[in-house]
Parts: structure tokens; sequence; C-alpha cells
């Protein structure tokens, strides 16, 4: 059995970014987070998987605890609206601190989401990915899936994937307008 999924950025898509969280007590969700999430599992059997980039922890910001604890109180704030993400996924190398060939799990290259989909079960192609930078945009449209930036205030990502010839399909201003798109577009069948 494949299932479909929605696959997500982390910070700045789903909750605060501050730069480099590594405090769990500093993780504040975005509005309409906990509530859209929720409608999108329950109404459409969606997975939840988040994919993210985790630089800081070669940066030697944060460590590989630091991030699993700020995954956990994404969770147990999600769990207040009674939905979770089924899985996380990061990248905690970056080019320029680490060999290149440890750099392929990176947004926007595929790797998080193809080995996601393989160990899930997932259908990419009745997927969508939600992010708000290019490189989340660009990685789900190199994997297949449905694309939606969010939270692009100032246009600057936009700008650039239009640069690059990569649309998304969907522009949101914030997550309740994701949510409404999907739950429009997708509803049972893509």
């Amino acid at each position: 059995m494949s299932y479909r999924a929605l696959f997500l950025d982390r910070d700045g898509t789903i909750n605060k970014d501050p730069g480099y969280i590594k405090d769990p007590s500093e993780v504040e969700l975005l509005p309409f987070v906990g509530e859209g999430l929720l409608k999108i599992k329950e109404r459409l059997n969606f997975k939840a998987v988040v994919i993210s980039n985790q630089s800081g922890i070669s940066r030697g910001l944060m460590t590989h605890e630091d991030v699993l604890a700020v995954n956990n109180r994404i969770n147990t704030l999600l769990l207040m609206n009674g939905t979770s993400v089924d899985a996380f996924y990061y990248c905690p190398y970056h080019p320029d601190y680490d060999d290149l060939s440890k750099t392929i799990c990176r947004k926007p290259n595929t790797y998080m989401v193809e080995l996601a989909a393989a160990e899930m079960g997932i259908s990419l192609k009745d997927s969508v990915f939600i992010g708000d930078k290019a490189t989340d945009i660009e990685c789900g449209f190199r994997s297949g899936l449905k694309t939606i930036l969010v939270n692009d205030i100032s246009g600057e990502e936009f700008l650039h994937l239009k640069k690059i010839n990569i649309l998304p399909n969907f522009v949101a201003v914030n997550f309740e307008s994701a949510t409404d798109y999907i739950l429009k577009e997708f509803n049972g069948v893509f």
C-alpha cells in the first residue's frame, strides 16, 4: 500500500525561524499550522513528513540532540491540536563545512524525500511539498511533488524561482491558505 504525504520544511514553514533554533523552549508554531495539519491528515489521510536542512550542526551552533529536542517540542505543540508529524528527516551538512559527498542530503537535492518515500511507502506523484524557500520548492519539483510556496512575504523566493524557471503550483500567504488550497485541490484524488 502506498500513502500520500504532506512534505514540510520546518523553520519558517511550520514554526517561527529565529535562526538556528536549538532551544525547545523557543519553539513557536506559526498560526494555523496545528489546525491545518490536522485537517489535511484527517480529511485526506496524508502522512506528515518534515524535510529540513540543519547545517547549524556542521557550523558548530547546535547538536543532533538539539535538533531532536526541537522536533520533539514541535510534536508536543502539535499534539495540543490533536495531530503530529509522522517523521522528521534532516541534513546536518553544508558544503562550506563538509565534504561534498556528505551534502547530497541537502535540499534542493531530493535525497531526503526519496528516503522518506522508500521508508514510509509514499507515492510521490500523489503528494505535496510546502516550504518557505526556493530550495524547498526546487526539491519538491525535482521529486515530482506538487509544491506550495508559503510565507514568502518579500516575494524574494518567488523571484528566484521564476529566474530558474521552477514555479510552485500555488503561492500561499500563510499556512491557512495553503491548507485551504490542498483541501480544495487534492480532496480525494490528484
